[in-house]
């Protein structure tokens, strides 16, 4: 387990609740969209082929050695087109500000989205640093530079 600190942005609405998985095997905790007061009484139109920041309303501590990966909702994603954008997002370990979740309709439909709705989820995952290193060549391998599709039909 990964102790995660949060804590409420200045006009979140406090009533919502944290980030939580909703099974026991769940990989992901859902995050709920947390409008501004002026707001939380209206919905929110995500124009289709658009995308909005959605604000959580939180701010995370993640400890060093650790990101928070943000990632759609499988089934806003097949049932309405919505996902997320740069898929998986990275929050690193040293970012203090506000989560927010750019949300992508790519449906032919509006959707709309209420205060409180869950419109991602959070995975917490390691991270490694690299040392990079320029080398004159580099190892060979059986695939060597072959790509995009060189390992099958597609």
């Amino acid at each position: 387990m990964v102790d995660i600190s949060l804590s409420w942005a200045e006009g979140a609405d406090t009533n919502l609740s944290l980030p939580q998985y909703e099974t026991k095997g769940a990989a992901g905790a859902d995050l709920r969209a947390n409008f501004v007061s002026e707001k939380r009484a209206t919905v929110v139109n995500l124009v289709a082929g658009s995308r909005m920041l959605i604000s959580t309303g939180l701010h995370m501590e993640i400890p060093v050695g650790y990101e928070v990966q943000i990632r759609p909702r499988s089934g806003l994603a097949l049932k309405y087109g919505v996902t997320t954008l740069n898929a998986p997002g990275t929050i690193d370990s040293d970012y203090r500000g506000i989560v927010g979740i750019i949300l992508y309709n790519s449906s032919d439909q509006d959707f709309h989205i209420r205060h409180g709705d869950r419109v991602a989820q959070m995975v917490v995952a390691p991270v490694q640093q690299a040392i990079f290193a320029l080398k004159i060549s580099l190892g060979e391998t059986y695939r060597d530079k072959d790509g995009f599709g060189s390992t099958g039909k597609y």
